[in-house]
């Protein structure tokens, strides 16, 4: 039976730790120290590292895991990770023989240049591209890419279970609502997350069928969100155009407080 648990990091950084018992394998270190403490405390044996992008917050911590456990690192290869031993890309499958898993890799840029995901098990690892109900700022690629990958996610089965690296969940639901208050599923999720950040528990894993009924960067011909990104953009938003409604609303984000 394999565990997905994850080890918090830094103020709001998720990683996420995948292991029987024996082994483990972790996405996105940014920090070595809670990693190796986990595994000290529950005697686990790493076996493999996985990055998405080559962001500090996400990367920190690989170089001294790889050195004190050494094992494989896997990693982008259109990204300048310098600690990475096997360079992914679209079509690649890792195997994790210790874990008895095989990981495809998805090319998903727009947030980073090279950003990667990796699906497999009904879960997809998804780092800075889509979070609960949001979706990550642009620095690297174009909004075209990022609007891209999000489709590519979104075209995964309605039940797969979305491992983001952050926990950002209360603060999107709350620019989701400004976009789309119309919505019942979301005045929902909102409460069902701040009943679990009130326990001190993560909203996450998210599934791709809840992002797609409540998260506004996957509700771009929606007439509400339509209406409320036009109105705030100024401008008058067709319906026909969801790469026009994106864009809006990711630049309505970059400055929603």
């Amino acid at each position: 039976m394999l565990d997905i648990i994850p080890i918090h990091a830094f103020q709001d950084n998720y990683i996420w730790t995948l292991h029987n018992r024996q082994h483990a394998a972790v996405v996105d270190p940014g920090d070595a120290a809670p990693v190796r403490a986990h595994l000290d405390a529950h005697r686990l044996k790493l076996a493999a590292i996985l990055c998405t992008h080559h962001h500090g917050d996400h990367v920190g911590g690989v170089r001294e895991l790889a050195q004190v456990y050494n094992v494989p690192v896997y990693g982008p290869q259109l990204e300048n990770i310098s600690c990475v031993s096997h360079p992914v890309a679209e079509g690649d499958v890792i195997a994790i023989a210790e874990l008895n898993i095989r990981l495809d890799v998805l090319d998903i840029p727009g947030h980073t240049r090279g950003h990667v995901a990796y699906l497999g098990m009904g879960a997809v690892f998804c780092g800075d591209t889509l979070f609960g109900c949001g979706c990550g700022r642009l620095f690297e690629g174009t909004m075209a890419q990022l609007h891209h990958s999000l489709q590519r996610l979104a075209s995964l089965p309605d039940d797969t279970r979305v491992y983001c690296a952050h926990e950002y969940t209360e603060a999107n639901i709350r620019f989701a609502l400004a976009c789309e208050p119309g919505n019942a599923q979301l005045k929902k999720r909102q409460a069902e997350a701040r009943t679990l950040r009130a326990a001190g528990l993560p909203t996450l894993p998210s599934s791709i069928a809840l992002e797609k009924a409540t998260n506004p960067f996957l509700r771009c011909t929606e007439q509400e969100v339509i209406q409320n990104a036009g109105r705030e953009a100024g401008l008058e938003l067709a319906s026909g155009n969801e790469m026009t409604v994106f864009t809006a609303l990711r630049e309505w984000r970059n400055r929603f407080s």
